[in-house]
């Protein structure tokens, strides 16, 4: 499948994304790295300085901190609500995680940037979460201030 054809089938309609970002508080990040040159610890940076309670999980057990954040080995073993679970693993592991979700009481389960699996996103749906694949929300949460300048001279 060609990269547009993937992209157009997950394209979210603006104010879902908006409507996700603006009302979850806690995401916990599955696969969480604490190496600086990893997107994932990108993305957990900004979205923890805009405000956000990242909850870091990440299964190596010498990984027990990130940017000052307890890490923690899985989903099950988080211990207090959350909101979204937010997902930096390849997309065959989504499912799994899917179901991790699910049995935590998350609100929302959100695939990043090539992670999607139609039938663990219908399983996530049925079960009442809002689902997003194929997507960063560090990109999302700033798309509404792009405003392409027209007027400007190359």
């Amino acid at each position: 499948m060609p990269v547009t054809a993937l992209d157009d089938r997950y394209d979210y309609d603006q104010e879902y994304l908006s409507d996700i970002l603006k009302s979850v508080k806690t995401i916990a990040m599955v696969g969480a790295s604490a190496d600086k040159t990893k997107f994932s610890y990108g993305v957990l940076r900004v979205l923890h300085e805009t405000g956000y309670d990242m909850i870091p999980v990440n299964p190596n057990p010498n990984v027990t901190e990130i940017r000052g954040i307890k890490v923690y080995p899985s989903l099950a073993s988080i211990g207090r609500p959350v909101d979204m679970v937010e997902v930096f693993r390849p997309k065959e592991e989504f499912h799994g995680i899917a179901e991790q979700a699910i049995a935590i009481g998350a609100k929302v389960l959100w695939g990043q940037i090539g992670v999607y699996d139609d039938r663990a996103a219908a399983m996530a749906e049925e079960a009442g979460l809002k689902v997003v694949m194929n997507r960063c929300p560090k990109i999302e949460l700033f798309r509404p201030f792009w405003k392409p300048r027209l007027d400007l001279t190359i």
